[in-house]
């Protein structure tokens, strides 16, 4: 590739040659460009290229993507102020609780169990969701419970 030449400490006419340098794997591959609005330049692209996706993707539950649940919807339980969001990924399950009109923080949580044993939860004051919340459940029933501002709604049991 290229070769970068130092200066000599004494000139070519004292019979020293520059001595070649090498660039490490790090210096041979170009660094991106940096300067004002760089940053802002690649957030705006991302934001663009996810708006994008989600009005060409036929289909897609933006609930689940702003859930920050992996895999794919199991259940799903709505009530008067809010849905519950129950995701299965290979061996784990995960809940979420969504308000059904986000913005003011009121009183939320989500809760999952697996049979046999101790529920995991979140709760307190948010504007749009409580949770994640995690458990393993290989081959056991879990349930799930919701509320926003004092409504609840439950799955029961099931993945039994």
């Amino acid at each position: 590739m290229f070769e970068l030449w130092r200066k000599p400490e004494s000139g070519p006419e004292h019979g020293v040659g520059p001595a070649p340098v090498r660039p490490s794997v790090r210096e041979s591959v170009r660094a991106p460009a940096r300067g004002p609005g760089a940053g802002r330049w690649a957030a705006g692209l991302t934001a663009a290229a996810a708006v994008a996706l989600a009005l060409v993707v036929p289909g897609a539950h933006p609930a689940s993507a702003a859930s920050g649940c992996p895999g794919h919807e199991v259940r799903s339980v709505g009530f008067a102020t809010g849905r519950l969001q129950v995701f299965r990924s290979g061996q784990y399950v995960c809940a979420v609780t969504l308000a059904k009109k986000p913005g003011a923080r009121r009183q939320m949580s989500v809760q999952l169990q697996v049979r046999g044993g101790l529920p995991v939860s979140d709760s307190g004051r948010f504007t749009r969701l409580a949770g994640p919340v995690r458990v393993r459940a290989a081959n056991r029933c879990v349930r799930a419970v919701g509320a926003v501002s004092g409504k609840k709604g439950a799955s029961g049991w099931f993945l039994c």
